[in-house]
Formats: C-alpha cells, structure tokens, sequence
C-alpha cells in the first residue's frame, strides 16, 4: 500500500478561551531567561485568556524593560518573592539544574510547583524532594514537554492492539549541534558539578533528556522499581566535564530493552526520534514535531498530534474536586523516577572519556566553532540497531570493549614481523542481545599491514558477527540472529527462539586458537557440542592463511538447517560465514564465473573478494571445506558477505553422538589480486598439502 498521511489540527492549546467559573491562578516564574523566556510567553498567552495572572518573577538578572505584564512584581531571589508575595497557588521553576532542589524544596510549603526537566541533579534530592511535596500534600509538575503528545496516546492504542506486533525494543537517537559558545553561555554549562553541587549537564540528562523520558513513557517505565539496569557509555568532544556523545542503554524491570544514542556533536542537526521495532512493524515518533509514522503490514501511515501544554494540565487539575474523575496529572514527579535512576547512573558513572582529536573535524572559528565525530552518525545508528554501546561496537575512538584482553590469534614465532602482527581478536559475544543470538566470533581480522577485513554489529543485520560459524536452525532454535523463516507460512517471522553459544574454554597460543563450545537453546537445554580451532600461517609479507576447522557434535537428534532447507530458495545461509566491511570497486569472483549473481549458490572449489576497504585495497580468499562441496552464499548488492551453507537447500541429520566436521582456509592479502593470482595462490596451498 502507498504512504497515507492524515494531517490532525495541533491541539498545543486546548484552554485557547477564556476561563469561566474559576479566578486566575495566582503564579510566580523563577528564572525569566533561558528556557524561562519560554515559560514567560505562554504566561503572557495564558494571562490574556484569563487562565492565570503572573503576579511574580524572580531572578538576579532582571527581566528587559516591558518584559513582563503590568503589575507583576520583581524581586532577586525566591525568598524574597514568597515573602513580598502572599497566596501564591503555583509556581515555575526554570532555573539552571543545581539550583532545583532547593527551589522546589523551599517553594513546596508555599504552593504547587511547576519544575523544569531534569527536576534534580541526583536520585537522594529526587527522594527529598517526594518527601516533601507528600508531606506538604502539593502537586509537581515536571517539565517533560514531550510527554503532552496526542501522539503518546496513539502509541499507547497501537500497541494494545498489535499492529506491530510484539515489542521487542525502543531507541532513541538524536543527532544535535552545539558549538562552543553553548558551553560558554553559564558557569555550569556542560559541568558534572559546580563548587562540589551536582549539575550533571550532559547531552542525555539536559538538552536531549527529553528522548530518554520519551521512550521511557512509552515502555511503561515510570518509577525506579521499573528499571533493571542502566548501563552508560560516555564521551565527549568538547572540552567540556559532562557528556556530549553518549550510548544510555536501559532495560525495563519487563524486559524491553530501550537504548538511547545521542550526540551534539553532528554533522548537522536532525530532529530526534523514538524507533520502536515490533515484530510485524515499526513506528517512528519525532517527539519535537508531534509526528508518528508507523509501518506495518497495513501499509505506512504518518499523522501529526496536537500537543496538551503542561501548565494548562497542571492548572486544570488543581481546579479539578478532589475524588473527581480528572484526567491524571500528565508528567508528575513521581513518574520521573524512572529518568532520574538513568540520570544517577550517569551522574556516578566513570568521566566522560575524551575522543582522540583524530576522530574529530572542527568546524566554524571561534564561539562558533563546533565539533563533528568522524561516522557519528553511522555509530548511532549501529547502536540502536544492536542495542549496543560505542564500545562493544569496537569505535577506534570508543574506550575497550568488557572483551579486551580477549584471546588473539597472531603468527606463530612472530612470522616475519616480528610477533608484531594482531591478525584477530576473539569476541565471546556473551553482552550481545538475545535477538542477535550471541556467540563467539572472530573480530577484527586484519591484514598484516592492519586493514580490517570483517565487520560486526552493522545497521542492517546487526546479527552479523564477523567471521565465524552458525546456523540459522537447529530443532528449531535460531542461532544466527534476527527473523526465522518458516515453511508454513513462507516468510520470515520473529520468535523467541534465538539460542545462544557459550564458550566452556578457550586456549590461545602463537598462531593457534582451540575453543570447546556449547550450543544451547532458549531453554539452556545443550543440542551441540563444538571443538573449534582457528590456526594461523604467514605466506609472504603481505599474505597470511587462516584455517578454522570446527567439528560439531550432536547431543541429542539434530537437524541442522537454514531458511533453503526450509523452502526459501537460495537463502541457504548458515555454517562458515564472515561479513565483510563496506568498501569501494569490489569484485567476487570464482575460477567460473564473476559477480554475485554467477557465484552465489555455486560449488567452486574457492572463492575470491578484492576490494578498496577504508584501511587499502585487500584480498579475501576462500577455500570450499575439503570434507564436502558446500555451496557459496555471497551478498553484494545488499550488503558485502560471503558464506559456506552447510545446508543449502536440505537440512543435515545428525544422530545423537555423531559429528560433522568442516575445515575452511582463508587467505588475507593486502593487494588486490587477479583470478590468475588467486588460483595460484589457491593451487600452491593444495599442492603443499596445507
């Protein structure tokens, strides 16, 4: 179906009319500049109505002549306007963020109270702050303006009533710009702490606080109870204490994990948004403009919601009786304390590493100058796809993944350089998520002269894991990440069926690898056992030989097979695979044939990928295992793989107690070579018996 859009009138005011039946409230403004410039315009609205009349404003620089309605009344400080100021009924706190804890706490006897986002700068002046407004028995607004979208609303029905399909997760991205004159506006722009006070002015907790809280909301997660974990992956460019590029990942006490990728360090600004991946669909929510798009098998849609404006929700329900049946309060304090357990992770998490100057192009002189991340915007991407951090991504610029120190696969005796050579790295995957179906794997591989040669976590199968091998089914378990196809009803469809590989022990030593791994399924029950070795050899000073010989053995009955086994033709991916990174004029070619098209699906006996990777020009060579004539699995159009299917288009059978073993040999070369090269290259290997 085509794209349907369904403009909807904005509903940003829906008290656009004089009050009846009711006095102005009485209100105060702390902070007229700022984001408090903002508050006091919709005063001025809301004042002309007949809604409110603002009859105080405190701040120690005063408000430009004629910046305030008549008769309100000007003081320096919050004391003294509450004292020159009786019977106040509401109050709006838009003040920098070290400062709301002790406005909202001394404003709370008073009157009700309106707190702009973050409404404090630590979870302990969270819970005073709770404390304090039950014990004064006051109503607290916080001022998570995104919250007041129609468009949540609509959110809330298209889940319930599974359009996309089953949740599976939520991320937002924001990609802002920010130049140094942001950061030289106040004292404690971009500070973690001003003269030992929390601030916490990072990019995810002020200027994009309110993706987090946005995708909060929609997952349901709304006190801290709601939460099981918070993990942080800080950065900054700026020479700044706090954050200004930054991974948060957070997993909901119900499972959904909700991971937020934000920078202010982009190439240009791009209106954030909220991504929630369902199982049949996909909606997509730009908080600033109100705009949902959704995608599902109903075909696509886009509409535009009004928006409820946070002081209109909080006057109106003051005015409301006690006990009636008034809308609930729109963002109230107590919901925040799921943000605030993420904030306090923030806020005590290690400082804000420093990306290297070399991942870094300034752009603009002087105040205006701003930092741009070399493939930030590719990084936040990767991230949300995987629900990754920065540093399990592997960035260059990132700080070590938990997997550093991980096994390596070198030349044996140092080869001829030396032992200076780091040809591959072994991830244990053990941090991936459930969906990716994690496992051990090879990454990165490189050439001797250090370019990459394999890719893992990419946007568009970010279940693509280097170079490795898996299988897309076994009895029915899904070891090779993402959707599974299914024969009855000929497509792919999301299960809950991804197993997972564990690695029971993994020795190194020069030039050799040996892993015992276990395959098990969703439950934990073992259906495989493997005994992996992955050896290495140096050919000449640009071209080493990989070998990876697995043998799989059966626990219990198995079928091992892959969506062709399962009636997808040509998709017989699963066995020996390696994703390739993004590069420049490549080419795949067979002693047969050239081009994805001649080589996907055949049986020669090796398989050649030359290309201008980003590090320079290399060479991948592929030997078909010598126990069988696997078909090739190659992608180059859609993305850059190649594969050995174990299963092209039948599943293998193996008894309990059997076992199957494959032998793949691999050549890195740093050139480029020619199908004669290579099927010398090829030719010498077979003829030495290697």
């Amino acid at each position: 179906m085509g794209t349907l859009s369904t403009p909807v009138p904005a509903e940003r005011n829906p008290a656009e009319h004089k009050q009846s039946g009711h006095e102005p409230s009485r209100l105060a403004l702390i902070g007229v500049h700022g984001f408090g410039a903002h508050h006091l315009q919709n005063l001025e609205r809301l004042q002309a109505n007949g809604v409110v009349r603002l009859v105080a404003v405190a701040d120690p620089n005063p408000p430009a002549p004629g910046a305030l309605p008549p008769g309100t009344a000007v003081f320096s400080n919050l004391d003294e306007l509450l004292a020159g100021t009786p019977a106040l009924d509401l109050v709006i706190v838009a003040t920098p963020i070290q400062t709301h804890a002790q406005l909202a706490l001394t404003t709370l006897p008073h009157a009700d109270l309106y707190l702009e986002k973050p409404p404090v700068a630590s979870l302990a002046d969270f819970n005073r702050l709770q404390e304090a407004a039950t014990a004064a028995g006051r109503i607290v607004q916080v001022g998570f303006q995104s919250l007041g979208s129609r468009a949540l609303q609509a959110i809330d029905e298209l889940l319930a009533a599974g359009e996309i399909g089953t949740l599976l997760g939520i991320s937002a991205t924001g990609r802002w710009v920010r130049d140094r004159a942001y950061y030289k506006r106040s004292r404690w722009a971009g500070k973690r702490s001003l003269d030992g006070v929390d601030v916490v002015d990072g990019v995810a907790t002020n200027p994009l606080a309110h993706a987090i809280a946005t995708a909060l909301r929609i997952a349901g997660a709304k006190t801290v109870d709601d939460l099981a974990s918070v993990d942080t992956d800080l950065y900054r460019a700026n020479d700044i204490e706090a954050d200004d590029t930054s991974v948060i990942r957070i997993r909901t006490a119900a499972g959904v994990p909700i991971t937020c990728a934000l920078t202010l360090c982009a190439a240009e600004s791009v209106e954030p948004y909220i991504t929630l991946q369902g199982s049949e669909g996909t909606a997509v929510f730009h908080y600033t403009e109100d705009r949902l798009t959704v995608s599902s098998a109903a075909g696509k849609r886009e509409t535009v919601y009004g928006r409820v404006d946070l002081t209109e929700d909080l006057l109106e329900h003051r005015r409301s009786a006690p006990g009636s049946a008034t809308a609930p309060l729109i963002s109230p304090l107590a919901d925040s304390g799921a943000f605030m357990q993420v904030l306090e992770a923030i806020r005590t998490a290690e400082s804000p590493a420093l990306i290297p100057e070399q991942y870094v192009t300034w752009e603009g002189e002087g105040d205006a100058a701003r930092p741009v991340v070399d493939g930030i915007e590719d990084a936040l991407e990767r991230a949300t796809a995987a629900h990754a951090t920065f540093s399990e991504l592997g960035l260059p610029w990132a700080r070590p993944a938990v997997d550093a120190g991980r096994p390596v696969l070198s030349l044996p005796d140092g080869g001829e350089l030396g032992g200076a050579a780091l040809l591959a790295t072994v991830q244990s995957g053990t941090g991936l998520a459930v969906r990716l179906s994690p496992r051990p794997y090879l990454h990165p591989v490189r050439t001797l002269a250090g370019v990459p040669v394999t890719d893992h976590l990419p946007a568009d199968h970010p279940w693509h894991l280097g170079a490795g091998f898996t299988l897309q089914d076994v009895n029915g378990t899904n070891f090779w990440g993402g959707k599974t196809y299914i024969r009855a009803s000929g497509r792919y469809e999301e299960r809950q069926d991804h197993g997972r590989i564990i690695e029971r022990s993994t020795v190194s030593g020069p030039g050799l690898l040996e892993q015992e791994l276990s395959w098990q399924a969703p439950d934990g029950a073992e259906l495989l056992r493997e005994r992996r070795t992955t050896g290495s050899r140096q050919l000449d000073r640009r071209t080493w030989q990989l070998e990876l010989r697995t043998e799989l053995t059966a626990v219990v009955d198995s079928s091992l097979g892959s969506p062709g086994s399962n009636g997808a033709p040509g998709s017989g991916y699963g066995g020996f695979f390696w994703r390739l990174p993004a590069c420049a004029e490549a080419e795949v070619f067979t002693a047969e044939g050239r081009g994805e098209p001649e080589v996907h699906g055949s049986a020669s006996p090796w398989l050649a990928w030359a290309a201008d990777f980003p590090g320079g020009p290399a060479t991948v060579v592929f030997a078909a295992p010598a126990e069988a004539p696997d078909p090739w699995f190659v992608r180059m159009a859609d993305y850059p793989a190649v594969g050995s299917a174990l299963a092209w288009d039948r599943p293998v059978e193996l008894a309990a107690g059997d076992s199957l073993v494959r032998t793949f040999t691999a050549w890195i070369v740093d050139a480029k070579l020619s199908p004669a090269v290579v099927a010398e290259l090829v030719a010498n290997r077979v003829s030495a018996g290697g």
